[in-house]
């Protein structure tokens, strides 16, 4: 339980960490080209409202994903848009540590959607480490053996275990002769 939540508290940290330059250089000119551009680790989404979806075809747009050696449209990684009439998104994975342009194309359109820059960085994993286990074993199955008692509690308790091991031996005594009184 304790490796879970320090795994999660880890995995957020390093998530946020990631996303902060995107967050710090992507705000202003999101909001501007009408896309939406986030990035999860190697993931790189875009999200935007501005396109329809062709009726003969089903498609709303295009996607394309440019590394910073990469100058159009056309030789970047593609994806298709798929979504609703408020908002259409895609995404792409595996991206590797860099910058990119990400330009979104709606069908039917010769102008794009929106252009936006974005740094995607490497994903640092968690450092996993190992905890220390108690030096006195596990606190469980033998009540209290696991803890140190004084000399008084061990002589108080070994007289109780006395008086009881002598009362069992009257008691079956007796029984086994029932004609005593």
């Amino acid at each position: 339980m304790r490796t879970s939540q320090l795994l999660l508290r880890s995995g957020l940290t390093v998530a946020a960490t990631a996303v902060l330059p995107l967050a710090l250089t992507a705000g202003p000119a999101g909001a501007a080209s009408g896309i939406s551009v986030s990035t999860t680790g190697t993931t790189v989404s875009v999200t935007t409202s501005a396109c329809s979806q062709n009726r003969t075809t089903g498609v709303w747009g295009t996607g394309s994903l440019l590394t910073s050696s990469q100058a159009s449209f056309a030789e970047g990684r593609k994806a298709t848009l798929a979504g609703t009439t408020v908002s259409q998104s895609t995404a792409w994975t595996n991206v590797t540590p860099g910058t990119y342009t990400v330009i979104v194309m709606c069908q039917n359109a010769s102008t794009p959607a929106g252009t936006q820059s974005l740094i995607v960085s490497a994903a640092a994993t968690p450092k996993v480490t190992a905890t220390a286990s108690p030096s006195r074993g596990v606190m469980g199955g033998l009540g209290g053996a696991t803890k140190d008692y004084g000399p008084l509690t061990l002589a108080v308790g070994g007289g109780l275990v006395g008086t009881g091991v002598i009362a069992t031996a009257w008691f079956l005594r007796r029984r086994a002769k029932p004609y005593r009184l």
